[in-house]
């Protein structure tokens, strides 16, 4: 699996959260390439649909009811890979849970939920898979965090971005730690979505006291299981997916003040609609999604809507960017003149470039 460009006939990949969203693109997405998908979620007869789509396009299909948060379940998980296929050649950390709403105003107890599944869940998935990995000598395990808490930040997503924030960190520690443990073979990647169109603001617990929507432009979550797909032909530490993920990250760098702020009147203003049209709800923090379970959100309404969302988001990162850039340059020379005055010199940075 560490060969660029290796195929997935015939690989073994277990998804978690793949009865929606980004794991259930990617279940479906790995089954077209011939691999043997190992699904797991909440929702049993989700997972059960979603197995007979892979088996019709053509890869083998497991479905294991898990709750991650359950280490003895996430064990039982990897378990029943190796005694149906012999191996796990990828573990995909995807099922995640999400809150908004004011940090003081969200329940204590719907945030260590929260932390339960997005964190403490991938870490149950490392903890199931490294084992099987290192008797093999090879595997690669991909987690999906945010651009969101790992680059950026937004107002009533605090929560959320902090369990992606600690997904970056957790990749990063169990890299150095598998190399001072000798598994070199195993490859651990983290992949960064921006805005993605799937069900999470249907899913998501609300606390903000207004209708959410979900911010375009959007990737589709195909775009983002493509990503996937090539993490695990070519793993590489970081994976940054969506059609302004980039440019926004490089606004971030250059000017952060500037872009958060503008982050900021986004979310107040395409996030959420206005005050009093949404009662506070858990989402499904406790629940399985069911019947809700779905690849989309409904943000897209095919092609030529998504290709306008692309040019739109190719726009909005122009501007990010020049604006990130105008604001550099007016803190270099607000700093240039400063030395003038104190008659101090300062050297090139890469504000001058």
């Amino acid at each position: 699996m560490r060969r660029p460009g290796v195929k997935l006939k015939n690989r073994v990949v277990v998804i978690t959260g793949a009865s929606s969203g980004i794991g259930r693109a990617t279940a479906v997405a790995c089954a077209r390439r011939g691999a043997h998908v190992v699904l797991a979620a909440r929702s049993t007869r989700e997972l059960d649909r979603v197995a007979r789509r892979c088996r019709r396009a053509g890869g083998q299909a497991l479905a294991v009811p898990t709750d991650v948060t359950d280490p003895a379940a996430v064990t039982a998980l990897a378990a029943a890979a190796t005694a149906r296929f012999g191996r796990i050649d990828v573990w995909a950390n995807v099922a995640g849970v999400g809150i908004l709403g004011r940090f003081d105003q969200t329940p204590p107890e719907e945030l260590r939920r929260l932390l339960d599944v997005n964190v403490l869940g991938a870490v149950n998935g490392a903890r199931a898979a490294v084992p099987v990995m290192r008797r093999q000598g090879e595997g690669i395990l991909i987690d999906v965090a945010s651009l969101l808490g790992a680059v950026v930040q937004a107002p009533y997503m605090s929560g959320y971005a902090m369990s992606k924030a600690a997904l970056v960190t957790f990749g990063e520690g169990l890299r150095a730690e598998l190399a001072l443990m000798g598994a070199d073979g195993i490859r651990v990647c983290t992949v960064l979505p921006a805005g993605v169109d799937t069900p999470f603001f249907r899913h998501a617990a609300n606390h903000t006291g207004r209708e959410l929507r979900s911010l375009p432009p959007v990737a589709t979550p195909e775009r983002v299981a493509r990503a996937l797909v090539s993490a695990m032909r070519r793993p590489r530490p970081r994976l940054l997916v969506g059609p302004y993920a980039r440019s926004l990250a490089a606004a971030h760098t250059l000017a952060p003040g500037p872009t958060r702020r503008a982050l900021a009147w986004r979310t107040e203003h395409a996030y959420l609609g206005p005050a009093g049209t949404a009662p506070d709800a858990p989402g499904t923090l406790h629940a399985p999604s069911g019947r809700s379970a779905a690849v989309h959100g409904g943000r897209h309404s095919g092609p030529r809507t998504a290709a306008r969302r692309t040019a739109a988001a190719a726009a909005a990162g122009c501007a990010l960017l020049l604006g990130a850039r105008a604001a550099a340059r007016r803190r270099c020379g607000a700093g240039h003149a400063q030395a003038v005055r104190t008659g101090l010199s300062v050297p090139p940075g890469p504000h001058a470039v």
